[in-house]
């Protein structure tokens, strides 16, 4: 009895204790939370903790930072968008100034550019005064008048197949010490160049750079690089050795009264001048006068001989009329090859103001336009190329701008107009000429 009595205590006590044991346990898991208010976490826990912090707070940083830099980059955007138009300004005045600047430094080297100033004058109302013209053919004489006006200059024509001067108006300036040749030495120049076979027709001459040309464009066009090309080939020596057999530095006429001599110099132009090219592109240090120049197209016109130009001053003198051979030129064979150049230049090149007034007939010619000590000199030279024969004319006019070689051939186009509307060019050689035809003389030099 006892002992159940002792187990039943015991198991009582037990029951006891464990309810005690429960009852705590259940009190401290409940109510630890409200009394302390922290949680313990592990090691791991505290530093995902610290590292989600760190994140956030970086975010929460750089959104104040962007909130707090909008006004600046909006102050900073205003302030740039100042500055550029302010540059945009600044720039936009300096180009209106740069381009007032430039328009006025234009303006000041156009108002301050070197221009020529011509002493010499254009025009003249006595360019008859003092003729002799008994001897001279009246049709020709007074188409000449009337295409010359009132140009200070001169017209001489040429029965190329005789020498006689049919007309000379103005007659002191035509038998003058006469002037720079200009660009009709060309016409001699290419004569020589074919001679001496430094040039063909064909051939194209080096400008410089790519540049070529070949004769008759030349010719056509007067190219003065392509000639001063051509004078360097041929050099000084030869140069003035078929200037001079072309009647350059010697008397043109024989025995007219009042002629002056063209001169020839015997040394080359200066280097620093532009040497032989200048004398053979330009004529310069060169004096020719109307008469050699028209006794040197009568040659090319006639194929070949070159006449002393004889001027008759009455009717006895042209009814016995007889023709002067001063020599002959061996320059048959080349005429073709230079013709074309001159018909060009009446075509299409420097004289094509000839064809303003006259283009019934063809005309071969060669302008030239220079100037020296303040006066400017146009010729041209040209001879017609008829069913009837030809007449060869030169025109040399001198004063200032209004004087040029262009100027020359379209007096020429006015004079042939003159001799074609009086019926020169429809009817066969005047009696004078073919009387004087079959009495050649020959003359030495």
């Amino acid at each position: 009895m006892k002992s159940r009595l002792r187990l039943l205590v015991v198991l009582v006590s037990a029951l006891f204790l464990s309810g005690t044991s429960f009852a705590r346990t259940s009190s401290t898991t409940t109510t630890k939370p409200k009394s302390s208010g922290n949680v313990t976490e592990s090691a791991h826990a505290q530093k995902r903790v610290a590292r989600l912090r760190h994140h956030r707070g970086s975010k929460r940083h750089v959104v104040a930072k962007a909130t707090s830099a909008r006004p600046v980059a909006a102050k900073t955007a205003a302030a740039r968008s100042a500055t550029a138009r302010s540059a945009a300004t600044r720039t936009a005045t300096a180009r209106l100034v740069s381009v007032k600047t430039t328009a006025g430094i234009r303006r000041s080297r156009l108002r301050h550019r070197y221009v020529e100033q011509f002493t010499g004058h254009s025009f003249t109302d006595d360019n008859t005064d003092g003729d002799i013209v008994e001897g001279e053919d009246p049709v020709v004489r007074q188409a000449a008048i009337e295409a010359l006006g009132n140009m200070n200059g001169t017209v001489v024509a040429i029965d190329p197949t005789s020498g006689r001067i049919l007309a000379m108006v103005n007659q002191k300036l035509a038998l003058s010490e006469g002037a720079q040749p200009c660009s009709t030495i060309k016409v001699a120049v290419a004569l020589a160049g074919l001679s001496e076979k430094v040039i063909t027709r064909e051939e194209s001459v080096s400008l410089g750079g790519r540049a070529q040309m070949n004769l008759t464009t030349a010719l056509a066009h007067s190219n003065n690089a392509y000639f001063e090309a051509v004078g360097r080939r041929l050099g000084f020596t030869k140069v003035s050795y078929y200037a001079h057999q072309f009647g350059l530095g010697e008397l043109a006429g024989y025995h007219i009264q009042d002629e002056h001599l063209g001169t020839f110099p015997t040394h080359e132009l200066d280097a620093k001048l532009g040497g032989v090219g200048k004398m053979c592109s330009f004529g310069e240090s060169i004096s020719m006068t109307p008469l050699q120049l028209g006794a040197l197209v009568s040659a090319v016109a006639n194929g070949g001989t070159l006449y002393y130009l004889q001027h008759p001053t009455s009717v006895d003198e042209v009814i016995n009329y007889e023709p002067r051979v001063k020599r002959n030129l061996d320059i048959g064979p080349l005429v073709p090859e230079i013709a074309e150049g001159m018909t060009g230049a009446v075509q299409y090149g420097t004289a094509r103001s000839l064809r303003l007034n006259f283009s019934e007939e063809q005309i071969l010619g060669k302008t030239g336009t220079c100037s020296k000590d303040g006066t400017r000199f146009g010729w041209f030279a040209s001879y017609a190329d008829t069913q009837y024969g030809h007449i060869v004319t030169v025109v040399f006019l001198e004063g200032g701008r209004p004087t040029y070689g262009p100027k020359a051939a379209e007096i020429s186009g006015k004079f042939y107009r003159g001799l074609y509307d009086h019926n020169f060019f429809r009817q066969p050689s005047t009696a004078a000429s073919r009387a004087v035809s079959e009495k050649t003389v020959g003359a030495q030099q």
